[in-house]
């Protein structure tokens, strides 16, 4: 399994940025998908998750900015990111859970190797 992001850059704060990551080796749509984030010297955090069917997961400093979204048929999982912050830099993660639903219990089993935002104010 592959998970391959792209997409991430240097943008002003108050920009958009809309980060891909290409799925393969996998059904994707028997599988959750999800975004993470590594900001410099902070832990991974979770950024939202959409589950095989559709449904969205967000956490709560991202809710209203960022939209997750997925084209089945292009195997490929997007990150919408809107009115960017300075905070919102990090090096953004794809992640594929091991199953069809999400949980903030559940832990991604594929990784793919990141792409990095960085917001400047």
């Amino acid at each position: 399994v592959q998970l391959q992001a792209s997409g991430g850059g240097l943008v002003q704060a108050g920009d958009s940025l809309r980060l891909s990551c290409a799925v393969s080796g996998r059904t994707f749509t028997s599988y959750a998908m999800g975004w993470f984030r590594q900001a410099p010297g902070k832990e991974r955090e979770f950024v939202a998750a959409i589950s095989g069917r559709g449904s969205t997961y967000y956490a709560d400093s991202e809710k209203g900015r960022f939209t997750i979204s997925r084209d089945n048929a292009q195997n490929t999982v997007y990150l919408q990111m809107n009115s960017l912050k300075p905070d919102d830099t990090a090096v953004y993660y794809c992640a594929g859970f091991p199953g069809p639903y999400y949980s903030s219990t559940y832990y991604p089993n594929y990784w793919g190797r990141g792409t990095l935002v960085t917001v400047s104010s």
